[in-house]
């Protein structure tokens, strides 16, 4: 059986949605949470806020480093977790949205709006980064027309895909929010492209 995940960053965690079988007969796997951030650790540009510009830089370099780090080490726990004797996982999409403007940590923190805007950031590209690291190239999905743009790779009317979407949150229990959904329609992105790209 083939299995793909989907990925949708949240600030300081991911939602992870694994979904096998194929486009036609999806059925729900695992979900997960994955953690961005070590326990206790804040927003990073938040956590940097008052801080001196020098501490500042410091203080956001390693929290980055460490979300990069989690981000790999909790989608290899997550791989080992789902390759089973006749399971095979094959692809992974992530939700992504624009990059960042080439501001300076202190342009960052000296904005409020900013700072969520570059956490955003920080926490879609680290799961990018993540999913090349355990030698996957993601599926990459924009985050604010997810269902739609899904939908539109996967070749279904909108809802057709709310349809398949809802069934597998049946299957899945709650929760079954607005980011499980869409991590949802990410896995069957990629499941479609894996197919795609075996034949």
């Amino acid at each position: 059986m083939r299995v793909a995940i989907g990925l949708k960053a949240r600030t300081g965690r991911a939602i992870l949605v694994a979904i096998g079988g194929d486009v036609e007969r999806p059925h729900f796997v695992e979900r997960a949470v994955l953690p961005l951030l070590p326990e206790g650790a804040f927003a990073p540009y938040h956590a940097a806020e008052n801080l001196a510009p020098e501490r500042a830089r410091a203080s956001v370099q390693k929290d980055v480093a460490a979300a990069h780090r989690l981000a790999a080490s909790g989608l290899r726990d997550a791989l080992r977790r789902l390759t089973k004797p006749g399971v095979e996982v094959a692809g992974c999409g992530v939700l992504v949205g624009p990059a960042l403007p080439d501001w300076t940590t202190e342009e960052i923190v000296a904005v409020h709006v900013r700072m969520h805007q570059a956490e955003g950031v920080l926490f879609r590209e680290v799961l990018v980064t993540g999913a090349r690291a355990c030698d996957f190239e993601p599926v990459e999905i924009p985050e604010k027309t997810a269902i739609a743009s899904a939908a539109q790779r996967l070749g279904l009317t909108r809802p057709q895909l709310d349809a398949r979407i809802a069934a597998l949150g049946k299957s899945a229990g709650a929760p079954w929010g607005k980011d499980q959904k869409e991590a949802a329609a990410a896995a069957l992105a990629a499941l479609r492209s894996s197919s795609s790209s075996s034949r």
